[in-house]
């Protein structure tokens, strides 16, 4: 009797319960035929999770506001769980896996070439601007920005920045930085990107402006570049090589192509507690993806990027392991450069163009994991894509065609190795295949992974390589295919002109000023043709960036794609659950 007494007198207080809170929110639910709408219902649930997450209900608070909208008990508990799970907490040592170490890799920007010194640099250091998990772009060291004509742009910083040593951050910092880049002996990947700039001065401690040759809105993208990350100076001269930052940990050591320790969190963090959840950090080098599944298996790292997805499936039936993927901008392509011999003549680019069976790649050696690409760097992802551009497909007559009118004869050699990504040589494989089936006689020459950005990579005629990709069209191509950029992979435009480089240059430039945001679709879709058409770098693919973890390992909703890793800010935006 006094189980049947209990059992009435919860279910009238479920029933009563439910009275009241089917008032509370009719007003958000809208009610249409006795049906709540159910996006209301989805943002309402999301909003009870947020504060939940954060600590502003507990978890009662949650099941009787979430179990209030219909919401069967199994669902409220598993959301319950979801949520209390993506509460971030602090501590551990977090083992960070990544492959393109070099051994000629150093501690200054303008130098920055692959994932492992990305994902060095951002536990340690800041740019103005940052590529958010949900691709936002948004301010880090700057608090805010403004423009009333898109040429100049006034940065304000957030004051109270210190670097590691103590020393306030000022606007005259941010501007040492920013010439060092510019400086042409500097050499600096970024130089290309920064050659937009005029004038650059500090307005007091905390204000920054930047006066453009031409209007850019797409000015706070390139801010975002790793490269700019801002170091300390002293007398008016960047310490470039310091391990002095403002980012979220505190540099130990750094091992050129062997790893970066940092031993501890940084106390005076001007993004508060909410971020940098580990006590500290290990970035290791391991090139071999082999090597680092086996090591993520083993326990010997929390995370590993560059997921051979040949062998992904071993990782699924591992119930320790978590596989991430993320899709943004990042592609693979093989650059022929137009300074070496025969890549220079037009006919011998096409036939190669035509003799590479893309999807064949995404399907074998991608298993899926992106989609094919179409001779350029622009993704579906950006917003001027160009989708009118006619999908180049493998064609062996077209492939036979210019590779005899071209006239070349002979053996022609593509360099490849794993550093671009897992499975790049099988990939290379595939292509000399299917170029055989042509005529074309490529012959693969595995090169040593270590110094292969360096040797291999913008030097050799013909070679495998993968790019990360830019949030902006601009970006993209002031980083890799404009006349003024020192990582120009096909020497197409800055070494070699053509017709059609002179045409692109001038369409990049003129988009970048253009508002008009119909005449500046035009010029980037006129951009893409030309580099299908004439350029050096065959885009076969874009690829999603697949890592994978312990379980153990925790992080927001969003997982940016903008680089690996959760834009390679994985040591400040996850934590230990």
């Amino acid at each position: 009797m006094l189980y049947m007494f209990l059992y009435i007198n919860l279910s009238l207080f479920f029933v009563k319960f439910l009275e009241i809170m089917n008032k509370n929110l009719r007003f958000l639910f809208n009610y249409k035929g006795g049906q709540m709408k159910n996006k209301k219902i989805d943002k309402y649930i999301e909003e009870q999770s947020s504060k939940l997450t954060k600590g502003l209900i507990d978890r009662r608070q949650f099941m009787m506001s979430v179990l209030a909208t219909g919401v069967t008990l199994p669902i409220a508990l598993s959301l319950a769980d979801k949520a209390v799970a993506a509460t971030p907490k602090k501590g551990g040592h977090l083992r960070w896996g990544n492959s393109a170490a070099d051994a000629t890799d150093t501690l200054d920007p303008a130098t920055y070439q692959s994932s492992f010194m990305q994902a060095t640099a951002w536990s340690y250091q800041n740019c103005l601007t940052v590529v958010d998990s949900d691709h936002t772009i948004v301010g880090e060291l700057a608090e805010s920005i403004e423009s009333d004509d898109a040429q100049t742009w006034v940065y304000n910083l957030r004051k109270g920045v210190e670097f590691h040593n103590g020393k306030s951050m000022t606007a005259e910092d941010v501007v040492l930085n920013y010439q060092y880049h510019m400086n042409p002996d500097t050499a600096s990947a970024a130089g290309g990107l920064l050659s937009q700039i005029d004038t650059i001065s500090a307005d007091g401690n905390d204000r920054v402006i930047f006066k453009l040759k031409g209007a850019n809105a797409d000015w706070p993208a390139i801010t975002t570049d790793y490269h700019i990350m801002i170091k300390p100076t002293k007398d008016g001269v960047v310490d470039a090589q310091s391990t002095i930052g403002t980012g979220p940990y505190i540099m130990d050591e750094f091992n050129p192509g062997v790893g970066a320790k940092f031993g501890k969190r940084n106390p005076n963090y001007f993004k508060g507690d909410g971020v940098a959840h580990f006590d500290s950090v290990e970035v290791i080098g391991i090139n071999d993806p082999a090597t680092r599944q086996a090591a993520l298996l083993n326990g010997e790292i929390d995370w590993m990027n560059g997921v051979d997805l040949r062998t992904a499936n071993l990782l699924t039936r591992n119930p320790s392991v978590e596989i991430t993927a993320a899709s943004g901008y990042a592609h693979y392509t093989a650059p022929m450069r137009l300074n070496v011999p025969p890549f220079d003549n037009f006919d011998v680019r096409m036939a190669l163009k035509f003799a590479i069976k893309r999807q064949e790649i995404v399907d074998k050696i991608m298993l899926g994991y992106g989609t094919v690409g179409n001779d350029h760097p622009i993704s579906t992802a950006h917003p001027y894509h160009n989708g009118a551009l006619e999908q180049r497909e493998f064609d062996a007559d077209k492939a036979s065609y210019h590779w005899k009118k071209s006239g070349v004869s002979g053996p022609i050699e593509i360099s490849t190795s794993e550093v671009p990504y897992a499975g790049c040589t099988d990939a290379t494989n595939l292509i000399a295949a299917s170029a055989q089936e042509c005529g074309i006689d490529l012959r693969v020459k595995k090169e040593p992974e270590d110094g292969y950005w360096s040797n291999v990579w913008n030097t050799k005629g013909f070679s495998m390589s993968s790019w990360g990709g830019r949030p902006t069209e601009d970006m993209m191509w002031s980083a890799a295919f404009t006349d003024d950029t020192e990582w120009n992979e096909a020497a197409w435009g800055n070494l070699v002109q053509t017709d059609s480089t002179v045409r692109f240059n001038e369409l990049v430039r003129s988009a970048r000023s253009e508002l008009d945001a119909e005449k500046r679709k035009s010029m980037y879709w006129e951009a893409q043709a030309l580099c299908n058409y004439d350029g050096g770098a065959i885009v076969y693919a874009f690829n999603q960036y697949v890592g994978a973890g312990s379980k153990k390992l925790a992080h927001g909703e969003d997982v940016a794609g903008n680089w690996e890793s959760d834009g390679n800010k994985l040591s400040e935006r996850w934590w230990f659950a």
